[in-house]
């Protein structure tokens, strides 16, 4: 799960999604993959707004996305160091304007077409020089790449990442930025239309106490981490119709022990994770865990899901689809064939 590294001053971001070994993760892997969104959110690096506050969430200013450039001319040569922004690029256009992404990103097909310059704990500042970027997007917390850029007079796009609302906002902003606001508000707009969609076909049913978790260690019940009550996880988890367990806890993320899940006593149980090295004999094995608590209400209904796929943790462009994925998960019958056509009626 070293994928989701990006995501780890987020909360979430326990990446959402690179460093050190460790154990907990993606079940079933090990080395360095294994500093996930999970271990790096146990330590508190957070970054939120506002909205967002609570005892656990330090706070920054309202605005996810900040250019601190006087240059304001559309950017020729952008690097992204983030894989929710480098997809949120491609997504309005600007695909051709990147030069340089991170080492985790994958999608699109196209960015394997593009310089690799290291990540969020390890960027390769001597190869982001050598781009000759004229807009580096960066995320708040790198501040010593920050400095650097600044001192060179390479113009910067701070990013910081809170909840789902933010998803749009940033898009929006970058859209701003780079000089694609059409595309941006178009893209943005569908996406908090198919998000309406969503939370309208699940209105009314019954909403199931749901634990979202993305990190464990691998054919145990160890090193547990999951979604708490901030965050675009959280987020997410409730426009599909779910009940986050762990609503009351305003933080991003939290380990838990099997003692906690019992006393919480979930109905349902949702594990998140990137798709390599997944198969569904894996995923049968993975989900036989849990049988280990067997009064367990999620057990004892057989309401143990793993979704192996990139977009699932990832804030950005694909986000209305991993709620769509969440939402027939907790709710099959509103995404039934006779569900949909009366939808369509209505």
């Amino acid at each position: 799960m070293r994928r989701f590294a990006w995501l780890a001053p987020l909360a979430l971001t326990a990446s959402l999604a690179v460093g050190t070994s460790g154990t907990s993760g993606t079940p079933g892997t090990s080395g360095p993959r294994n500093l996930t969104l999970a271990s790096f959110l146990s330590k508190g690096n957070m970054a939120s707004v506002s909205s967002l506050r609570g005892p656990d969430v330090p706070v920054v200013p309202d605005v996810p996305i900040v250019p601190t450039s006087a240059l304001r001319q559309r950017p020729h040569r952008i690097i992204s160091v983030i894989p929710a922004v480098t997809e949120m690029l491609f997504a309005i256009g600007a695909g051709d304007q990147v030069v340089g992404v991170s080492s985790y990103d994958t999608y699109p097909a196209a960015v394997a077409s593009r310089e690799r310059v290291g990540a969020l704990l390890d960027p390769n500042v001597e190869r982001i020089f050598a781009l000759k970027p004229d807009l580096v997007v960066v995320y708040g917390t790198q501040q010593e790449l920050i400095a650097r850029l600044d001192r060179a007079g390479i113009p910067r796009f701070e990013y910081q990442h809170a909840g789902l609302a933010d998803i749009t906002m940033t898009i929006r902003k970058l859209g701003e930025r780079v000089g694609r606001s059409p595309e941006a508000d178009r893209i943005a707009s569908e996406i908090e239309r198919d998000i309406a969609d969503i939370r309208t076909r699940v209105s009314g049913r019954p909403r199931p106490k749901t634990a979202l978790l993305f990190g464990r260690e691998a054919g145990t019940l160890r090193s547990m981490y999951a979604s708490a009550g901030v965050g675009f996880m959280h987020d997410m988890l409730e426009a599909a119709g779910g009940m986050d367990a762990f609503a009351d806890l305003k933080r991003q993320s939290l380990q838990l022990s099997a003692e906690t899940v019992l006393a919480r006593a979930p109905e349902v149980i949702i594990e998140v994770y990137a798709s390599a090295g997944w198969t569904p004999e894996k995923i049968e094995r993975e989900r036989g865990v849990w049988k280990a608590l067997p009064s367990l209400p999620a057990v004892r209904t057989g309401r143990i899901y793993i979704l192996a796929d990139d977009l699932m943790s990832i804030p950005g462009p694909r986000v209305a689809e991993a709620i769509r994925r969440l939402a027939r998960v907790l709710h099959p019958a509103a995404f039934a064939p006779q569900a949909l056509r009366r939808a369509k009626t209505q």
